[in-house]
């Protein structure tokens, strides 16, 4: 089977350089008309300029490719209406959302400033949601869109000095499994992948030795995958190195405390049970877990 996008369109955020400007260019080789967004700051999310994108419009052009440059900033609301606006105007649809921009400013919790949290939640978090909310509608009338979310490992599992960073990829996650329960019935697919790979946001923090073993072009394939219109749904993919894999939330099957025993010390006592992994499932929604914990606690008191 064959992968294509013709006749898509798609929309790449942080696309100037890097993990992004991968993405756009094998969407682009692969049929899909292509926005190139970019606000164009540095890595910090300083500055700003529309050099990177519109350099990357005439590379998929040169190419045989069709691409339009945006330099709006998805923190902020309003320039990211205007973007899907323009790109309504000139080609009339969005198939494809890839949310991809992002800042680092790292330093441990205790010397972070507030101004460095917001900064970085407003980029990963709220300009994720706000360049899905402004595609949303539009996808659910065309009855097909297909998102994908870029989240880490860091949000995942933690990573010292990344509180801000971590925090706002974890909640990436937590809108894909919200937005894949409200667009499933629109065909409207959601997902993650948690990339690593050589960008200018990794250049400080890895190896010098191992860059060319995690160049983006290694990441894009889960991320194209993922953007097709085979994909599943609400699923977490950690892709970097040539090596693929899924990641899962599990919950315990628990333990039943009879009212009488519902202390600390009960807790404390009963741990390695309530904790045991052995019969551990994955739940699709929050009423998931609702439903699980009435029926234990039934079966409980009827002894």
């Amino acid at each position: 089977m064959t992968i294509d996008f013709d006749g898509q369109v798609a929309i790449v955020t942080g696309s100037g350089n890097g993990l992004g400007k991968s993405h756009a260019m094998q969407l682009a080789a692969r049929g899909a008309r292509v926005v190139i967004n970019d606000f164009g700051g540095a890595r910090d999310g300083t500055g700003g300029s529309s050099e990177a994108a519109e350099q990357v419009v005439v590379e998929i052009m040169e190419a045989g490719g069709e691409a339009i440059a945006n330099g709006a900033n998805v923190a902020d609301w309003d320039q990211v209406q205007n973007l899907v606006a323009e790109v309504m105007d000139e080609w009339g649809r969005v198939d494809i959302l890839i949310n991809n921009a992002g800042i680092l400013r790292d330093k441990s919790f205790g010397k972070m400033e507030i101004s460095d949290w917001d900064a970085v939640v407003d980029v990963h978090l709220n300009g994720t949601a706000y360049c899905s909310r402004a595609v949303w509608n539009i996808m659910k009338e065309q009855n097909y869109g297909r998102i994908v979310n870029t989240t880490s490992t860091s949000g995942i599992y933690g990573n010292f000095g990344q509180a801000n960073y971590g925090a706002a990829k974890g909640g990436v996650v937590g809108l894909m499994n919200t937005l894949h329960i409200e667009g499933a019935k629109n065909n409207i697919h959601i997902n993650c992948v948690a990339p690593t790979a050589a960008t200018r946001m990794t250049e400080d923090i890895i190896p010098e030795a191992m860059l060319a073993q995690i160049a983006p072009e290694y990441v894009t394939p889960a991320f194209l995958y993922l953007a097709s219109k085979d994909a599943p749904s609400r699923t977490i993919m950690l892709a970097g190195a040539g090596c693929y894999a899924v990641a899962k939330l599990l919950e315990s099957d628990g333990l039943y405390l009879p009212e009488a025993e519902r202390t600390p010390e009960a807790i404390a006592a009963q741990f390695g049970a309530i904790s045991d992994m052995s019969n551990a499932k994955e739940m699709m929604t929050g009423n998931d877990h609702v439903m699980k914990i009435i029926q234990k606690a039934t079966a409980g008191m009827k002894g």
